[in-house]
């Protein structure tokens, strides 16, 4: 043991910058999808209320007082961009939020919060 070494501390490491690089990218996805849209209000009604549990087309379409064509849509955008996941199949489908918008709904908060579209 060499006493009055000092140890450097590490750099940045390529781990962070990877995660730093997704997290960019999830971001910027997130503004376009949302903020970028004039779709933004529709779809933040569907993410919120997703939050709260999975749901089919109808219901959402029912429960959000939005025309079942428009919430297809507007889900159909959401499946693609890998923020929203399904379960069964033709009627029967129901939507929850991906892991990738789940860990990242603090970006989508604040990216309503800001967004003059999702007003």
């Amino acid at each position: 043991m060499v006493l009055g070494k000092l140890i450097k501390p590490p750099a940045f490491t390529n781990v962070n910058s990877i995660d730093y690089e997704k997290h960019k990218q999830v971001k910027m996805l997130l503004w376009s999808v949302f903020a970028g849209s004039r779709g933004c209000i529709n779809r933040a009604k569907i993410v919120s209320r997703l939050q709260n549990g999975s749901c089919n087309t109808n219901q959402l379409s029912e429960e959000l007082d939005l025309d079942y064509k428009v919430v297809q849509r507007h889900i159909n955008i959401l499946v693609k961009n890998n923020l929203l996941h399904t379960i069964g199949d033709k009627y029967g489908m129901s939507y929850f939020l991906s892991p990738k918008l789940e860990s990242n709904m603090h970006v989508f908060d604040e990216m309503v919060e800001k967004s003059n579209n999702c007003k």
